[in-house]
């Protein structure tokens, strides 16, 4: 199957060019950076948004930045520190993000080390590598998931984990793409996934570019419909995925997660194993982002909460890993106990 998802991100004339997610599904916009700090700047405002999308822009920013640092080696890579530390500060629990930065660095140290090699040349081809990496292992993600799915199934999903949240065909979107692809008949239930609704605006625009069946339904019909047998399994996607399995995702992933257990129903995540940290034991170790209260008091330009009203606003929230009935990545599928499985698949 071709998608029918123009490119979410890419390099053209030393220049990083971004499909401008905040416009859809009304406008197909496209946005193009001379200045790495405009490219950290549509990471925060999600211009570009998905963990492994996210990953690739920052690589191609640093990449982009390092074009005007001076030659001199200790000042490169001082200069390249202080690049990083501005992408590092964009979206905190995406650990995605935090694996391109450290390449790149590793890759301009190496460079640095090397006669004859152009380092600013390199760190564009690093960053390349890493978003032709990121559509390879999203196709592999996608082929391993496919078998998961039955004919006939509908699969609800939350958030945007397709071809706009990465370099191109998706994760938890791509392993029902590669399911399509086989020639199963599958349908999708997307969230709206309040407070910025990319169910409702991303993935069933996405899905409808592609001709795969999709209906939007609200956050609050998961569970209803689940108990009337209109639900199969659910697949998401994930921000940061801890060393014992404890999964990261869009806010309200969590709840997903919890009706699927009490349905019976599986729950499958779909993630390459740059989202899984190691480094963080569990889920109460992964910093959780809070953003503008304006997402939740505002719908487009219409202020719906009341002046004065306080307002919370996580971005994100932790499922526990004895919910999660799968975790799916390029190089297999992991099953509890995920403290072993995951380390298994690390090699």
């Amino acid at each position: 199957m071709k998608t029918g998802v123009p490119p979410t991100v890419a390099w053209r004339n030393n220049r990083v060019v971004l499909l401008d997610q905040t416009a859809l599904p009304h406008t197909v916009r496209f946005l193009e950076f001379g200045d790495y700090r405009e490219v950290a700047q549509a990471i925060k405002d999600m211009k570009v948004r998905g963990a492994p999308a996210i990953g690739v822009t920052a690589a191609l920013g640093i990449a982009l930045g390092a074009q005007s640092l001076p030659e001199e080696p200790e000042a490169f890579l001082q200069g390249l520190e202080e690049i990083a530390q501005v992408f590092a500060a964009t979206r905190p629990t995406a650990v995605n993000l935090f694996w391109a930065i450290e390449r790149m660095k590793a890759a301009a140290h190496k460079a640095v080390q090397t006669s004859g090699v152009s380092v600013r040349e390199r760190l564009i081809e690093e960053a390349l590598h890493i978003l032709e990496e990121d559509i390879g292992t999203n196709r592999r993600i996608g082929e391993n998931g496919a078998a998961l799915l039955a004919d006939g199934w509908t699969v609800l999903t939350h958030c945007n984990a397709g071809a706009l949240a990465c370099a191109g065909y998706g994760t938890a979107l791509g392993v029902i793409r590669a399911a399509v692809e086989q020639g199963k008949r599958i349908s999708v239930l997307a969230d709206e996934t309040r407070p910025r609704l990319q169910g409702a605006s991303l993935t069933a625009w996405e899905l409808s570019q592609d001709g795969i069946p999709v209906t939007v339904i609200t956050d609050s019909m998961a569970a209803s419909l689940m108990k009337a047998g209109r639900v199969q399994c659910a697949v998401v996607g994930a921000d940061r995925i801890a060393a014992n399995g404890d999964v990261a995702n869009k806010i309200g992933t969590y709840s997903v997660a919890v009706c699927c257990k009490h349905h019976g129903i599986p729950f499958y995540v779909a993630a390459p194993m740059s989202t899984v940290d190691f480094n963080t034991p569990n889920g109460d170790a992964i910093p959780i982002e809070h953003r503008s209260p304006e997402e939740v008091t505002h719908v487009g330009c219409t202020r719906i909460v009341a002046e004065g009203v306080p307002v919370l606003n996580p971005a994100f929230d932790v499922t526990p890993a004895d919910l999660v009935t799968a975790i799916i990545t390029e190089r297999g599928v992991a099953r509890p106990p995920y403290k072993e499985s995951l380390a298994r698949l690390a090699g």
